[in-house]
């Protein structure tokens, strides 16, 4: 049985681990290649896009796979689009492996907003310093406008990023998992005043938010997109190996 594994998260580097020792399984995983230098999962790995819909559905046929699991970051929404009609030409059982988002809790001073665009809008109205945990790709939507020019930026990405960017920078290269402590002595090192990040979800990137809590940092939460409908959706990886091995039972007594 062949899965192809849409991965680049955390959790598409698990399953693979998970789905190594598995007999009769092969396991491919596709990464985007936006990342330098990305972990790479155990079994086999590809890299690059795969031209759309219609170049993937022809990649699933080519390559016989059996089962396709969506575990791309929940804001890579072109390609869990593009997976799920993929998927349904191609007809391909597809699963998509979201991890949940985060929940505010008490004390938390929370402007959720739709986009990057809707995120710089707010911002001169909560702060002068500003961490910005969003990633390299979207630092347009905080370059060229004047009521931001004099907000200082600290950039946190894995990759250094490239322009436009905001007027006053200042770049961070790091990847997480981050800690809490090391959270909150950036947020006193550099005086920020204001976090701005997407709704991500997970444990590696989450310390920030109760670094902010704490001290009382307000944070700018870039909501989800939306998702296609058309797949199942689990939350963790050994759900989703729980879901490929009911395909291969499944696949079995067909035969």
């Amino acid at each position: 049985m062949h899965v192809l594994i849409l991965g680049g998260t955390t959790e598409a580097r698990r399953l693979a681990e998970l789905l190594a020792d598995e007999a009769g399984l092969r396991v491919t995983s596709s990464l985007a290649g936006r990342v330098a230098a990305p972990r790479l999962p155990p079994g086999e790995v590809r890299v690059g896009g795969f031209g759309g819909a219609e170049g993937m559905a022809a990649w699933l046929r080519e390559h016989r796979v059996d089962a396709l699991i969506d575990a791309t970051h929940p804001f890579a929404g072109t390609i869990s689009f593009n997976a799920a009609e993929a998927a349904a030409t191609a007809h391909v059982p597809l699963l998509a492996l979201r991890r949940p988002g985060w929940v505010a809790g008490e004390g938390d001073d929370w402007h959720p907003v739709g986009s990057l665009e809707q995120a710089a809008r707010v911002l001169p109205a909560l702060g002068e310093r500003v961490f910005l945990t969003t990633g390299r790709m979207g630092l347009a939507a905080f370059a060229g406008d004047p009521e931001l020019d004099g907000l200082w930026f600290l950039v946190r990405s894995v990759d250094a990023p490239e322009p436009p960017f905001p007027a006053r920078m200042e770049v961070l290269l790091d990847r997480g998992p981050f800690t809490l402590d090391g959270e909150r002595e950036l947020l006193r090192a550099h005086r920020i005043d204001v976090l701005v990040t997407k709704d991500s979800g997970g444990a590696a990137t989450a310390p920030k938010l109760v670094a902010a809590r704490e001290a009382g940092v307000p944070v700018v939460v870039v909501r989800r997109p939306v998702a296609p409908a058309s797949a199942e959706v689990v939350a963790t990886p050994r759900e989703a190996v729980a879901w490929l091995l009911l395909q291969r039972e499944r696949a079995s007594g067909r035969r």
